[in-house]
């Protein structure tokens, strides 16, 4: 095994057939330079995309306010009452880094992605697939969301937006494809 850049040090290896293996969370130097501290960010939605965000701006220093339908409400297709829900596969494909999914992947790594840290925590054999155990995948992205001192978690439907936002307290929908009809 061997780290693929030396700013990374030991935080994520890479096996002889290219695929990535469990590390480290490395650390990542980005700053939000446009928000201040104080500053609050609504995300509505806690899938994968949402989740993520929510993350991210948290973990750079933003107040994230994060609206969650579950456990008030799910979609046909939800099965669950946890954040970051894999309802059709437990597969993110392959996991090699040979092509832009794996690499991807790693990029998300080298940000301090929170979908891919739980996801090697998680991850379970699957040939050249990444694949984790969504018993334990959904419930630690859950746990992490709620335990994030930045992140206020919020479970309610949301049914319209805001007429006028406040161009002080931007929002970002990530519903994704299980948004209900409200």
């Amino acid at each position: 095994h061997g780290s693929l850049s030396p700013a990374l040090g030991q935080s994520c290896a890479e096996s002889r057939d290219g695929a990535l293996d469990r590390g480290q969370q490395p650390s990542h130097g980005f700053a939000m330079s446009n928000l201040e501290s104080s500053a609050l960010v609504t995300v509505v939605g806690a899938g994968l995309a949402g989740s993520e965000c929510a993350w991210q701006l948290a973990e750079r220093g933003v107040n994230v306010r994060l609206l969650e339908q579950k456990p008030k409400r799910r979609t046909p297709a939800q099965q669950s009452d946890f954040f970051a829900e894999l309802v059709c596969s437990n597969s993110f494909r392959g996991a090699g880094l040979a092509n832009a999914v794996g690499l991807l992947k790693m990029e998300m790594l080298r940000a301090g992605s929170l979908i891919m840290q739980v996801g090697l925590e998680t991850r379970v054999p699957a040939g050249g697939a990444f694949a984790v155990d969504r018993e334990r995948f959904g419930p630690e992205v859950t746990r992490r969301l709620h335990e994030h001192p930045r992140i206020e978690v919020v479970c309610e439907e949301v049914d319209a937006l805001p007429k006028a936002p406040d161009a002080h307290t931007p929002w970002v929908i990530a519903t994704g494809p299980l948004t209900t009809d409200a």
